[in-house]
């Protein structure tokens, strides 16, 4: 049974950084991917960031890029997002997800497993 469990949430002022891991059992598949989702308050889920784990792409949505870095530890089945100079609009719940499809889009509606969320609170 696969299990995603996600930590490092919390409030921080705009301009700051947070860093969230995601720690993963149960990962008995040769090739999948693994991704960052986020839901803002009366806002749909969207992609955040995410690694196809066997060729080791990252892609990241535009709104984030060049403030968030992905990055994974083989060894521990585990991912991290630094969020460097965070704005209220980072505001949300984070999630972590896995794809058994490698060859994700990153759609939500495509991911099998979800984590329960971190809550991220970016202060103006």
């Amino acid at each position: 049974q696969v299990q995603l469990v996600e930590s490092g949430g919390g409030l921080v002022q705009a301009g700051g950084s947070l860093e969230l891991s995601c720690a993963a059992s149960g990962l008995a598949f040769s090739s999948f991917a693994m991704g960052w989702f986020r839901q803002a308050p009366g806002k749909e889920r969207e992609f955040v960031a995410g690694i196809k784990w066997s060729g080791g792409r990252i892609d990241y949505a535009d709104p984030v890029k060049g403030r968030f870095t992905m990055s994974r530890d083989n060894a521990k089945n585990t991912v991290s997002l630094q969020m460097n100079s965070l704005k209220p609009e980072d505001t949300a719940v984070y999630y972590c997800a896995v794809d058994r499809n490698s060859w994700t889009r990153w759609s939500s509606s495509a991911m099998d497993y979800w984590g329960k969320g971190t809550l991220v609170t970016v202060s103006s």
